[in-house]
């Protein structure tokens, strides 16, 4: 039997994320918009209105907004145009993950949003990204079997089963929520919908990448130097998604008291080098110079190496990511049983009002260009989280257009 668009799954998903939204806003109206890559957005699910013909009507009025916020993703809240009848408020929450932005949740009440109901929002929002941009996925990985032989189509195929029954729990679990669950599970079902997608992902996009690997690594003259590069794209894109997974799982077995803390010796400048040079592909070409300032000899350390290791990298990749040139230097010393480094940049810097903000999970500076900057928004809430389970501090200091300073410090006894 033909595969029917959108599937029966996503769309009572998405119409239960917008009763869920309306509910969530306090009994106001909600309309969900979804949008392919490059095509104007539609409305795919509405509640909340007294007839279909006044949600119809309101999505009219509301699409040039819309659009807007898709082109430039940030929460915005404004009156209600002409044909949006009722409210007396419009909030706009962007559909959006990894850099990706896959519609907008337009939600109408007769008073502001308080700070509870709209966090409620942002987070059922979120989880309406995950769903959409899966299937995104999905689509990708059916693009690139076609490039790939026979016995590594076999290899995607647990992947396309995997995001079937992902698709198919995560519609069941919103329908719970919807129908017998109050506001706090929506937490508990994003933890639990992370576990699951982290774990079983992870190894079909590890054959996914290895498939790849063999292919570019062959002499097969059959591929087009366009095909090489596109596999190649491809692979970096993969990559970066295996990491991004592994950020969702160490975040969640934190929470959950999983990630134990394994002490052992570490060559700290060993550490600095290898995390150096694994974020040569994040700056590419770009003319920018990492330096190091470590005491010397630096001494070593009895403290958690991988943790250490995750940290270091996870601030300079971000580091790397927002630096378009100049220089990155890391300094480091061992002060009063604390191992302290700090970790300077000329980046394009972070405004006062988004510094506080900036360890909080998924969140992303809301400013124009942030769609060049691939991320999830986990990084440095992933380093928060491994500092506090290590006993230790982070700040961070920052003016735009001049450039960040982080600095951290953990518990380290010399060897």
């Amino acid at each position: 039997m033909a595969e029917r668009e959108p599937s029966d799954h996503l769309t009572t998903a998405l119409r239960a994320a917008a009763a869920r939204a309306s509910e969530a806003s306090g009994g106001g109206c909600a309309l969900l918009f979804c949008a392919a890559p490059g095509q104007t957005p539609d409305v795919r699910a509405a509640a909340g209105f007294e007839t279909p013909e006044a949600a119809k009507a309101a999505a009219v009025a509301m699409l040039p907004q819309v659009v807007e916020v898709t082109k430039s993703p940030s929460l915005a809240t404004t009156p209600p145009p002409e044909g949006f009848e009722g409210p007396t408020t419009v909030t706009l929450f962007p559909i959006e993950t990894e850099g990706r932005t896959h519609g907008a949740l337009v939600v109408g009440t007769v008073a502001e949003l308080e700070e509870s109901r709209q966090l409620a929002l942002e987070r059922l929002t979120a989880n309406v990204a995950f769903q959409l941009d899966y299937a995104v996925l999905k689509a990708e990985v059916g693009q690139l079997r076609g490039a790939l032989s026979e016995q590594e189509q076999q290899a995607t195929a647990k992947q396309d089963e995997l995001l079937k029954l992902s698709e198919e729990l995560f519609a069941q679990d919103i329908e719970l929520l919807r129908s017998n669950e109050k506001l706090g599970k929506v937490e508990q079902l994003k933890n639990d919908f992370i576990e699951k997608m982290s774990r079983e992902l992870r190894t079909p996009l590890n054959s996914i990448i290895e498939a790849i690997i063999a292919v570019l690594a062959g002499e097969n003259d059959a591929l087009s130097d366009h095909a090489k590069d596109n596999l190649r794209t491809a692979l970096d894109e993969g990559a970066a998604f295996l990491r991004t997974l592994q950020n969702i799982l160490d975040l969640w077995r934190i929470k959950q008291g999983e990630l134990p803390i394994e002490s052992q010796d570490v060559n700290f400048a060993e550490v600095v080098e290898e995390a150096i040079f694994s974020v040569q592909d994040t700056l590419g070409d770009k003319p920018v110079v990492i330096e190091k300032k470590l005491d010397a000899p630096f001494p070593k350390l009895k403290t958690d190496l991988a943790k250490i290791n995750q940290i270091l990298f996870l601030l300079l990749d971000n580091a790397a990511k927002f630096t378009r040139e100049g220089r990155i230097e890391i300094r480091a010393r061992v002060e009063e049983g604390e191992l302290r480094c700090e970790l300077q940049d000329t980046g394009i810097g972070i405004c006062p009002d988004d510094q506080e903000f900036m360890f909080d999970e998924f969140f992303q500076v809301d400013e124009l260009s942030s769609t060049r900057y691939r991320g999830a928004g986990l990084g440095l809430a992933l380093v928060k989280d491994l500092l506090h389970l290590l006993d230790g501090t982070i700040k961070l200091e920052s003016e735009v257009g001049i450039g960040t300073t982080v600095r951290f410090s953990v518990p380290a006894h010399t060897v």
